[in-house]
């Protein structure tokens, strides 16, 4: 199959859409599909206000057009809601070609945490996008009833994968630092709840993994935390295997790839009971979910870390894979005509 996904999310952005979706593309490259991603860097782009490592793409109705065109696919995925994605889903209704989106992101509440725009507002807008949408695709149960409670049709589920040879236990490293060493990695941006994290009076070191706009506000505030920065590859996996307890302090995050990544690592999770942590762990026996992120985050230190790894093995990309062509829309290229034709 010959597929498009289009994404306003892309390198050199670092978080679960990206590497979602780029893991994605190698997986199904891999089981002799052909995937065709248009994003941010094929076009001119500002930066976000507020936020300006995410790159809105300027004008992009006649390059998506032409690339779709020159590509002739036989599905087209439409990964968020931006100025790409908006492009794209015209683009699909203007020719009448089925295709499909998903709900990675609260796009509602993260407008609503920097705006102070109503979420009414925002869900208002995102049941408008995906509504002619085949399929839209969400991680996990507890999302699908929330986005079904509000309206949403056609609903149905992608899982996540984890990639278990990166993220593996290893020897604790860090060992400058006071243990035991509770972590945080991801964006560091405001709908993330970190400052939820930062305020709690815990025992050794609070280690902040990750960039954004709220870094340098947080550090200047909280000077006992270690802020280390970004951090990729096999530089990551070190400092995730390094932590005594990942801390999750988001209540927006519709899964938490970054929860996969920490279990694999050996190291068991503290969260708010919120949609992601529910539906990743549950009641299994590594983690600790608490409305009290102060007791969640002491209960975790008592957990199995042999356990933590064990779980994450059950979450493959094949599967996430599989399940994501399953989804798809697949129509017959000669339905997408030329624009001297149009």
């Amino acid at each position: 199959m010959r597929c498009i996904i289009v994404s306003d999310a892309w390198a050199p952005q670092i978080n679960g859409v990206v590497r979602t979706l780029t893991t994605l593309k190698e997986h199904l490259t891999g089981q002799g599909h052909e995937i065709v991603t248009i994003t941010p860097d094929q076009f001119r782009s500002i930066p976000c206000p507020t936020y300006p490592e995410i790159r809105l793409s300027l004008f992009p109705a006649a390059r998506i057009t032409r690339i779709i065109e020159e590509t002739l696919p036989s599905a087209i995925h439409i990964a968020t809601e931006g100025p790409l994605g908006l492009a794209a889903r015209k683009y699909c209704l203007k020719k009448k070609l089925p295709f499909t989106t998903a709900f990675h992101t609260r796009f509602a509440e993260y407008v609503h945490a920097r705006t102070r725009i109503p979420l009414s507002w925002g869900y208002g807008f995102l049941k408008w996008f995906h509504k002619p949408s085949s399929s839209v695709m969400v991680a996990t149960q507890s999302l699908q009833a929330d986005l079904e409670a509000r309206g949403f049709k056609n609903i149905m589920r992608w899982t996540r994968g984890i990639d278990t040879d990166l993220f593996h236990p290893r020897e604790k490293g860090l060992q400058n630092l006071p243990r035991p060493i509770f972590m945080y990695v991801g964006r560091v941006a405001v709908e993330k709840n970190i400052e939820s994290f930062l305020k709690l009076d815990l025992p050794g070191s609070q280690v902040i993994i990750g960039d954004g706009p709220q870094r340098k506000e947080l550090e200047k505030k909280y000077v006992k935390a270690h802020f280390l920065g970004m951090k990729t590859g096999a530089d990551l996996a070190f400092h995730y295997a390094s932590a005594d307890v990942f801390v999750f302090p988001s209540k927006t995050d519709t899964f938490g790839l970054v929860l996969l990544e920490a279990l694999a690592s050996g190291v068991p999770v503290a969260a708010y009971p919120v949609t992601g942590p529910l539906d990743v762990i549950g009641n299994a026996p590594v983690g600790s979910l608490d409305t009290d992120l102060k007791q969640a985050s002491l209960n975790a230190l008592s957990l199995n870390t042999d356990l933590c790894r064990s779980f994450s093995l059950d979450y493959s990309w094949k599967k996430s894979a599989d399940q994501f062509l399953s989804n798809l829309a697949p129509f017959s290229p000669d339905r997408i005509s030329p624009r001297d034709q149009v």
